[in-house]
């Protein structure tokens, strides 16, 4: 769903566009971080006629590979930041982990979408549950923690398992840890770690242990001048705290409950600011015989729930994240079909489980389902990492998800036939 799009007052108060060649007049957009999700934004870019630039962590990391120039700089590193700022027009971001005081300096000299003020609430957990708790949106119980006695006192009323977590830099399943109880040894030795690292940083996030029925996300893109955008609400499934699995739209998700959720995404949005895609993922609960959900977590920018949608939806999430970012109208949410499943290619656990030559996989897949779409990353083989993914779309679940299964697996060496 596409709302519309109100006159563009935002675009008189951003700084003037940088001073370099724009053939045509078309905008450079930048992106802080070489990873997968940059490279994704480039077809994005060329067929919106933009120019894309990526300040990567190295010269052969995912996007390094498709996207020039890719000028080398960390994300921590502000003479770098705003060296690459001041050669684009607007500056976006493949990850959250760019310092406040870097994202400031970047605003100085150019357009940086989300902005620093907004992008705290991806970056900080602790700050994401006060917001989302102000702003009314069902969340976990939880509680800021500096110590045993802290979560044994938060436990004494949310019960136990706790989940306690880092409230900067986890993803995929790090930072995070289920302690069972007071007698859980291991989980305190780790835990008792985490609270030294973090005495001066304000403590750790313990959240309750939420029995949830399934996860779900919710995508919704916004641009400065307030158009809104939602994409289905989807189900992924989780291997190792990796996304594994996405099915679009969720089956048998009440409709009423994908509304009330593609709501709060929207409010949300709104209510911090996001410029760009905004992913809500959520813990699917039945409480007193309805169903209903708590947050879990947000990421402000394209994401694995969203990865669908470039073969998937008329317009994709890197599109639409585009779009946002230079504040143009945002394109059409609507799925090309009743059902369309997005399966990760995973490193294989097994090394001598891989394909030696990654690409010779490919003669396998394509000859058995033309219907297939591969997407692969240029990454090194490790275990569990996150190699590429594969989509099938078509108008049978059962049928769907079985060949993109079988696919995935292929690739990742799990099946050889």
């Amino acid at each position: 769903m596409t709302a519309p799009s109100p006159a563009s007052s935002a675009q008189a108060s951003r700084p003037d566009p940088a001073p370099h060649a724009r053939p045509g007049g078309f905008p450079v957009v930048g992106v802080v971080g070489g990873g997968q999700l940059a490279r994704m934004m480039q077809p994005a870019a060329t067929a919106l006629g933009l120019r894309l630039r990526v300040l990567a962590e190295g010269p052969d990391v995912a996007a390094a590979q498709v996207v020039t120039p890719a000028p080398v700089g960390a994300a921590d590193d502000l003479e770098a930041l705003v060296a690459f700022a001041s050669e684009c027009d607007a500056v976006t971001f493949d990850h959250e982990h760019v310092p406040g005081p870097g994202l400031r300096a970047m605003a100085e000299v150019t357009s940086v979408q989300p902005g620093a003020d907004a992008l705290v609430h991806a970056q900080d957990k602790v700050v994401m549950r006060e917001r989302l708790t102000a702003l009314g949106v069902p969340c976990p119980a939880w509680a800021r923690v500096a110590d045993r006695a802290a979560v044994e006192a938060f436990a004494a009323d949310a019960g136990w398992p706790v989940v306690l977590k880092t409230p900067r830099g986890g993803y995929d399943g790090k930072g995070v840890l289920v302690l069972d109880g007071p007698d859980d040894a291991s989980g305190w030795a780790t835990a008792d770690g985490w609270f030294t690292a973090w005495a001066d940083r304000g403590g750790l996030l313990a959240e309750e242990h939420v029995p949830f029925t399934r996860e779900l996300a919710a995508l919704v893109a916004r641009s400065p001048s307030g158009q809104a955008a939602a994409w289905p609400v989807v189900e992924t499934v989780q291997r190792d705290g990796v996304c594994h699995e996405v099915t679009a739209p969720a089956p048998d998700l009440d409709p009423d409950l994908a509304a009330e959720l593609t709501d709060v995404a929207l409010r949300i949005a709104g209510g911090l600011g996001v410029t760009g895609v905004l992913a809500v993922e959520v813990f699917e609960v039945e409480r007193e015989g309805r169903r209903s959900f708590v947050v879990n977590e947000l990421a402000m920018r394209p994401h694995n729930s969203g990865h669908w949608s470039i073969d998937g939806a008329v317009t994709s999430q890197f599109e639409n994240h585009l779009r946002a970012v230079l504040d143009l109208p945002l394109g059409s949410t609507a799925a090309r079909a009743p059902w369309t499943v997005m399966v990760n290619v995973l490193g294989p656990r097994q090394i001598e489980a891989r394909h030696e030559d990654l690409y010779r996989s490919y003669l396998h897949v394509m000859a058995h389902d033309p219907g297939v779409k591969v997407h692969l990353y240029g990454k090194e083989q490790r275990p569990g990492r996150k190699l590429g993914h594969v989509t099938v779309y078509g108008d049978d679940l059962d049928t769907v998800r079985a060949r993109a299964r079988h696919a995935a697996a292929f690739i990742a060496g799990e099946i050889d036939e």
